[in-house]
């Protein structure tokens, strides 16, 4: 008989407020994994997903408490272990992949020390195996030059690879049981498969436990054998990833397959009238890049070459491409954040000036930019309310006395309660950030915004309301967005038209209408190949048809 080696019973989490009363956020959770089995944990962003995962390593967030039930890993009562055990617990036998790996490495040190050091300050293995360990790991999970991407410091490699280099330091010390918070969430279609079936790899091959936190259920259907479904810190259903997906019993579960599902926004008048509209931003021959400059003024790293785009006025452009194909670097030019080396960007008709320093206060109010990691770009040491205020005040978009309603309306636009306002960065989940994100660029009354994959951090329910809000502003406000996605269903449902890089250059571009009724460039058909469908055994049953 297969013993269960996790078991958790009666889980009950509680958050104590500012007026010091105990609220619930996890009731009365029970659920147990098997050796080298895997249990997803689905649900909307703020259901408890990830506090129910960490308290497989006896943690619970700052302002929480575990308030009653049981856990227990492989025989040890965790609730009730010592300091000392926990030690040994956390890292060694239980290890965590979180969500953001940019937000998790130290930004001073090298990959490789960062990835070793946990193994190496427990003694479990010594410096010159934990690096050949590494170099293994790092093969295994698809990082391009294994060998050397250790040297690197973290601002040197792209996110998707850093998630990756992530879950390499987690299976450095073979844990028992692997806590995955999201893994896949930053990275491309392409780049996630290879993931996915690299850790599908260790858990079969070293019969690893798993808690897979996520809020795709494409992805959950290739990795996970059970389904837990949660709602506000409560059970809804839990069962074999077959009858969740096929013969759902809740009427919530159903309802986060339903959001699943891919639903154009646009409709035809849209279209007709995308195509009727004057250029709001136009790219010529845009070359940009990293480091030192030679004599012609070439960056020493050429991240983008020769790409010319035009996105109308009220329309929406997606941008898609594999991590590292420069979707970020373009984002940072039109911005103003990187000046180009070549080429030239024109705003309105007007050129736009490549160095921050010579674009003034109203041209930054009028091109806004909606970051992908949220943990990075909100100040911790401001409430909500203070963030949101702050883009009004600086861009003078009210009088003072307005601020208090004029963030209230910010909050509801993106669907969070007022009472949110009073909370800071470390009590909100990971989708709230992200929405505290875009309020922040809305404050401005911007003409563009840049979306650099907006949803990626959201669940399917809450991701959908925020497309549909992006549509809603984009009718009321004439708003005109460049987003950039790695998520090629969320793309041809938002996005009038749609370019595609590869290694820093456009190999295509089309409507939506023609990105899966025509035939397009192989990297593009690979893209629309690797979208994960809703069914178990696709990873294993589907091939990258196309090698670029």
């Amino acid at each position: 008989m297969n013993w269960p080696l996790v078991e958790v019973s009666n889980l009950d989490v509680v958050a104590r407020g500012e007026d010091g009363i105990d609220t619930a956020i996890v009731k009365d959770v029970s659920f147990s994994i098997a050796r080298g089995e895997v249990l997803a944990l689905i649900g909307e962003s703020g259901s408890g997903k990830t506090t129910i995962a960490l308290t497989l390593l006896g943690y619970a967030r700052r302002g929480c408490r575990i308030s009653g039930g049981s856990v227990s890993v492989g025989g040890t009562d965790v609730l009730a272990a010592s300091p000392a055990q926990l030690r040994d617990l956390r890292g060694r036998r239980v290890a965590y992949v979180a969500q953001s790996a940019s937000a998790s490495f130290n930004p001073a040190l090298r990959i490789i020390d960062q990835v070793i050091e946990g193994v190496c300050v427990r003694r479990i293995m010594n410096r010159k195996a934990a690096r050949a360990k590494a170099v293994s790991l790092f093969r295994a999970l698809a990082l391009p030059s294994p060998e050397s991407i250790g040297e690197r410091y973290p601002h040197q490699v792209s996110g998707g690879q850093l998630q990756r280099l992530m879950a390499a330091m987690a299976l450095m010390s073979d844990p028992e049981v692997v806590v995955f918070d999201e893994p896949t969430t930053a990275l491309d279609v392409t780049t996630q498969i290879e993931v996915l079936r690299a850790f599908k790899r260790a858990i079969e091959e070293f019969q690893i436990s798993a808690v897979y936190v996520s809020h795709d259920l494409a992805v959950v259907a290739q990795i996970a054998d059970r389904v837990l479904v949660l709602r506000n810190g409560a059970m809804q259903e839990q069962g074999a990833l077959a009858q969740i997906i096929d013969a759902p019993v809740h009427p919530y579960t159903r309802s986060l397959i339903a959001a699943a599902e891919p639903v154009s926004r646009l409709t035809d008048r849209d279209a007709e009238q995308a195509c009727r509209q004057p250029p709001l931003l136009e790219i010529t021959d845009l070359t940009a890049g990293y480091g030192e400059r030679d004599r012609s003024g070439m960056p020493a790293v050429r991240v983008l070459d020769g790409v010319n785009l035009v996105l109308r006025r009220g329309t929406t452009l997606g941008v898609i491409g594999e991590s590292g194909s420069g979707k970020l670097t373009l984002a940072h030019v039109i911005a103003g954040l990187l000046a180009p080396a070549k080429g030239s960007i024109r705003f309105m008709g007007k050129p736009l000036a490549g160095s921050h320093a010579e674009r003034d206060r109203d041209l930054y109010r009028r091109i806004q930019l909606v970051f992908q990691n949220a943990d990075k770009v909100l100040n911790p040491s401001r409430d909500v309310g203070e963030i949101l205020a702050w883009p009004l005040k600086l861009f003078s978009r009210c009088a003072a006395n307005e601020i208090p309603a004029r963030v209230a309306r910010l909050l509801d636009l993106v669907k969070l309660p007022v009472s949110i306002a009073m909370r800071r960065h470390g009590e909100l989940s990971g989708g709230q950030k992200q929405r505290i994100n875009l309020a922040r660029a809305l404050a401005a009354e911007p003409e563009l915004i840049i979306c650099d994959e907006v949803t990626s951090a959201l669940d399917t329910v809450v991701g959908a309301a925020i497309l549909d809000l992006l549509v809603e502003l984009r009718h009321e406000l004439d708003m005109s967005y460049l987003f950039i996605s790695h998520d090629l269903s969320t793309v041809r449902t938002t996005c009038d038209d749609i370019a595609v890089l590869f290694k820093g250059q456009k190999v295509d571009a089309c409507d939506r209408s023609a990105l899966l009724n025509e035939a397009r460039h192989p990297y593009t058909e690979m893209l629309i190949g690797s979208v994960p469908e809703m069914r178990a055994n696709w990873l294993e049953e589907t091939a990258l048809r196309v090698k670029v």
